[in-house]
């Protein structure tokens, strides 16, 4: 915690986030240590906390192993750490939920993410709001049948907002940037596996406004283990973006990451 965070009396950040780990350990089991991401300096015009994602093509996101879940089958509330293709932690992000909605509505619960930096200020605040009959892709045309995350960064000023579209089969989403325009499309994998012997991976390509086109990138969800799969719904997922992609396209980008979680893998042991 800095100097002007003590003067200005802002709580230590395991009340902030109640954790018992400083930022610094976000991520970590006991006993560990984590190495964080140096922070680019002096970016003009990206917003703040933003600034790693000016040297990153590809993040790997790693949910972390909750283990009164692995034993209850009661859901807890899920983390993140978020690091570079070199292992290096960006972002630590935890979810905000209500216990009653976990339970009753598993993967379909709405939710806020919060994503902090190594000095466990929030950088990137992403909500879904709970819709009722959301998830079918046939009927996604519509506002209440479509999930769709708001993202924003700094909190309060939205940059970007991830929709669920409508296909026949595959799954489809819209990514859309602060004015709403519809900047890339991605498309999933026609049969979505969720058994425990498929080590395969499932990627979901991000294409440009047109899926005729070529893609620039991919959201894969990565096989994390035969113990893991099998015992939790924890997951891992790798991001890949061009590099000279706007940073807060690329912060969508890593939210649509979130929703694809929730919506194909999240109680999938329990399943």
């Amino acid at each position: 915690m800095t100097e002007p965070q003590k003067k200005a009396g802002v709580p230590p950040p395991q009340q902030q986030y109640g954790m018992q780990q400083a930022p610094t350990q976000f991520g970590m089991q006991p006993g560990q240590q984590q190495q964080w991401m140096p922070m680019p300096q002096n970016i003009p015009g990206c917003p703040p906390g933003l600034e790693y994602l000016t040297q990153i093509d590809q993040l790997l996101v790693h949910q972390q192993v909750e283990l009164f879940e692995a034993f209850t089958n009661i859901e807890t509330k899920n983390r993140y750490a978020i690091k570079n293709s070199v292992g290096q932690q960006c972002y630590f992000a935890y979810e905000e939920s209500d216990l009653c909605m976990r339970i009753c509505c598993g993967q379909a619960r709405g939710f806020m993410l919060h994503i902090v930096d190594n000095a466990g200020q929030e950088v990137i605040r992403i909500n879904r709001p709970f819709k009722c009959c959301s998830g079918c892709c046939w009927c996604a045309n519509t506002d209440h049948c479509s999930w769709n995350l708001d993202i924003e960064s700094p909190v309060g000023t939205p940059i970007g907002q991830v929709r669920q579209s409508q296909s026949f089969w595959k799954p489809h989403y819209d990514i859309k940037d602060a004015s709403g325009q519809t900047v890339f499309k991605i498309k999933g994998p026609c049969c979505i596996c969720h058994g425990i012997c498929c080590t395969c991976d499932f990627p979901f390509e991000i294409h440009p406004k047109s899926l005729d086109q070529p893609p620039i990138g991919r959201i894969a969800k990565q096989w994390s283990g035969f113990a893991k799969e099998m015992f939790t719904d924890a997951t891992n997922f790798s991001v890949s973006f061009p590099m000279d992609l706007d940073v807060k396209m690329k912060a969508v980008l890593l939210g649509a990451t979130f929703l694809i979680d929730m919506m194909f893998f999240e109680n999938q042991n329990q399943q």
